[in-house]
């Protein structure tokens, strides 16, 4: 399984790319707005840190508005992969970039069937959104599932791109189905590390250490 960070923060990525295991990078129009910096500006600094893919979402919500911003943020880097919505002209726009050999991260997926329509456009990646369906009562690992399985029925090479994800067991499971990348905060990644009793047994040797060598 790849890890994503989900952030537009550069000191975010720059931290965690010293840990070895950060794969690539995932931005949206709400995180770059929170960097009071523009989308260009951020996405080419990763570029600088990361070298991997780096999804990069299109503002225009009509087909052909799509094609030409799209295009023109992957002309920032060789690894930026296009960010588009699951909607008629987000999909349509996808089947463009696909046959023109530029990446494409498919966004706000919340059902087997929109992942479905992606990967038949040839998507490198769908986002299906866990923590959102999570929030209306729905199993947003249970999606993960599903999409596994279709993609397996029928050999689409598309990539799961576990997304919204809010804790380690949403990492844990979705690795368990089978997804192929988990993207996630920060905060999530460092809580990967974590358990009581690798802290306690560590405070304990090097208690023992200590003792040891008075």
């Amino acid at each position: 399984m790849d890890f994503f960070l989900d952030t537009g923060i550069i000191s975010e990525i720059e931290e965690a790319a010293t840990w070895g295991i950060i794969d690539g990078v995932t931005t949206n129009p709400s995180l770059i707005a929170q960097t009071g910096r523009t989308q260009e500006e951020v996405i080419t600094d990763i570029t600088k840190i990361i070298d991997g893919p780096i999804s990069a979402e299109v503002i225009s919500t009509e087909r052909e508005a799509m094609i030409k911003e799209g295009a023109k943020l992957a002309e920032i880097n060789e690894n930026i992969v296009i960010k588009l919505p699951l909607t008629i002209d987000g999909i349509s726009a996808c089947k463009w970039f696909s046959d023109n050999n530029i990446n494409t991260n498919v966004t706000l997926c919340f059902s087997a069937n929109q992942a479905l329509l992606a990967a038949k456009n040839g998507a490198t990646y769908i986002s299906p959104f866990l923590g959102r369906l999570d929030d209306i009562s729905h199993d947003g690992v249970q999606l993960i599932n599903e999409i596994r399985q279709v993609y397996d029925n029928y050999g689409f090479q598309t990539q799961i791109l576990a997304a919204s994800i809010r804790h380690p067991m949403h990492v844990k499971e979705c690795a368990l189905i089978g997804a192929d990348v988990a993207t996630m905060p920060i905060k999530v990644v460092k809580q990967l590390f974590k358990h009581q009793l690798t802290d306690q047994g560590l405070e304990q040797f090097l208690k023992d250490h200590a003792n040891a060598n008075k």
